[in-house]
């Protein structure tokens, strides 16, 4: 039997900024559980994390310099995911967890299992879905990097 804690509430997944970072163009996305955005130090930590892993050159013959990031203030935690689009249609996905009250203090958990919460998983399944609208089966019959970061995602989930 599961416990729940409480139950499920809504929450607001705002796209935040197009940030750009050593040819990288990455989509921000926020979370939050307590207001509308995340606050804005997680947003700049998150950031940083990315600067640590995203590979540079950030367009070769495998990866072509587009992703998003994730920005979740949870309830007992804070989350970053950091995605990028490599060999065509496979998704890199780093998940990082840390406390509230330390907003720089950050585990990499990707290793231990963890994907994402069912809120995260909405921002996934977006970018999933606007990446073979865009990429794999755009009606040109050409890839469009440039709509693809135009698809973006606002919605109370």
């Amino acid at each position: 039997m599961i416990d729940l804690k409480e139950a499920y509430t809504p929450r607001p997944i705002s796209f935040l900024e197009l940030w750009e970072y050593e040819g990288w163009k990455m989509k921000v996305y926020g979370i939050s559980s307590t207001g509308d955005y995340p606050r804005k130090k997680l947003v700049e930590r998150a950031k940083e994390t990315a600067m640590d892993i995203l590979p540079v050159p950030s367009v070769t013959n495998t990866h072509y310099g587009a992703g998003f990031i994730g920005v979740h203030e949870g309830d007992g935690a804070s989350f970053i995911f950091i995605d990028w689009w490599t060999n065509e249609n496979e998704l890199m996905h780093h998940v990082y967890v840390g406390p509230h009250e330390e907003p720089g203090n950050f585990e990499y958990v990707t290793p231990k299992g963890l994907i994402a919460c069912c809120w995260d998983l909405k921002v996934l399944s977006f970018e999933r879905d606007s990446w073979v609208d865009q990429i794999l089966n755009n009606p040109t019959g050409a890839p469009d990097i440039e709509g693809y970061l135009n698809c973006r995602l606002n919605e109370l989930v």
